[in-house]
């Protein structure tokens, strides 16, 4: 008979707007436990008394705490995000590190060094959280390109048009010339492009008008070359109505009121794959494919589950060395290179080349 795994304490860094998604996540697991949340504004240690769990300003005072966790989720503004899990993995706390990685590529290089350094010298665990892989329509998305059954891809185009309020931006930091939502919401698309197709080595952009004044971008189109040779679209905005977005699509975040519009389509010499309806278009049968043929349709199956909530139980299996890391510390930079490859051009206007990068 196996002995039941000690349940693992966690703490949750940043209570902003992701932060409660991981404390909902955690509530649901029985693998956890929320030992601490650590914000800055005092207000949240009444939030944190909510949830038994104890309240620190700072990383600091809860390593130094009777509470220092086994894991920490680091939810804190993206610069914050390489000092934050440099602490807390050189004190032995396994990192899951949201998206994106952090705030620019050298930043990210020195952090991908340190904890592949903590791994090997205190055991400790990095997780990437880009939650979305979680998700079964990027996990049937991906099953379904990689069984073969839409042929070589030949593109992929994609769409992320949201409407933002006001109040999204009274933390200042999301006007800065850093954030912008290339950083925050497209780094999500580029990591799943990665999970789809694999590497990009070249980005083409047109930045849209800003209308709100603020330094960081409001959006663009993007064209992608991947080093298999396909290529890719993605228009995207923070300032337009607009129901086409993953979140809408997919119902991904309780906050965000479900559309079922899609958003990505992905074509190959086989077939075409719709999402989120998850709608395989082709000729089977017809011979020779041609657009004269009748083509069917035909609806691939997904898995269900909560994307925050998969991504936790994932975290907790790798920590226990039972599963390796989906998302690693070397895919988000990965990511990050990309996007920052994005934004240099959305600057100037030119393609970027993306010098070769590891995914894993």
């Amino acid at each position: 008979m196996s002995t039941p795994q000690r349940t693992l304490t966690i703490a949750v860094i940043g209570y902003g707007t992701i932060g409660p998604n991981h404390v909902a996540a955690i509530q649901t697991n029985p693998d956890v436990t929320l030992v601490a949340i650590v914000e800055p504004r005092h207000e949240t240690a009444s939030i944190a008394a909510e949830l038994s769990a104890a309240y620190y300003p700072g990383v600091s005072d809860l390593l130094s705490s009777p509470h220092k966790p086994d894991a920490a989720i680091i939810c804190t503004p993206n610069q914050t995000h390489a000092a934050i899990a440099t602490e807390l993995s050189s004190a032995g706390v396994h990192v899951l590190i949201e998206k994106p990685f952090c705030h620019h590529v050298p930043t990210g290089q020195d952090l991908v060094r340190h904890l592949r350094q903590a791994r090997e010298e205190k055991g400790v665990k990095a997780l990437v959280g880009h939650h979305r892989r979680f998700n079964p329509y990027a996990v049937a998305t991906a099953e379904t390109i990689a069984s073969g059954s839409l042929g070589q891809i030949i593109a992929v185009n994609g769409l992320w048009m949201v409407q933002k309020s006001e109040s999204y931006f009274e933390a200042r930091w999301r006007r800065d010339k850093s954030a912008g939502p290339v950083m925050i919401n497209v780094v999500h698309d580029v990591d799943l492009l990665h999970l789809f197709l694999g590497p990009i080595v070249r980005v083409q952009t047109e930045k849209s008008v800003s209308r709100r004044g603020y330094a960081a971008e409001e959006g663009g189109a993007v064209i992608f070359k991947f080093k298999s040779g396909a290529i890719g679209t993605l228009l995207f905005c923070d300032n337009c109505p607009s129901p086409y977005g993953w979140e809408f699509g997919t119902g991904d975040q309780a906050q965000f009121p479900a559309t079922g519009q899609d958003f990505y389509r992905v074509f190959g010499t086989e077939g075409t794959l719709s999402v989120p309806d998850l709608t395989r278009w082709s000729y089977d049968g017809v011979e020779p494919k041609n657009w004269n043929g009748k083509m069917t349709a035909r609806k691939v199956e997904r898995r269900e589950g909560v994307a925050f909530e998969l991504q936790l139980a994932h975290f907790v299996r790798v920590i226990r060395g039972e599963e390796d890391p989906r998302s690693t510390p070397e895919s988000g930079l990965a990511a990050l290179m990309v996007c920052e490859a994005i934004k240099k051009s959305l600057e100037t206007g030119t393609a970027v080349d993306i010098e070769p990068y590891e995914l894993s």
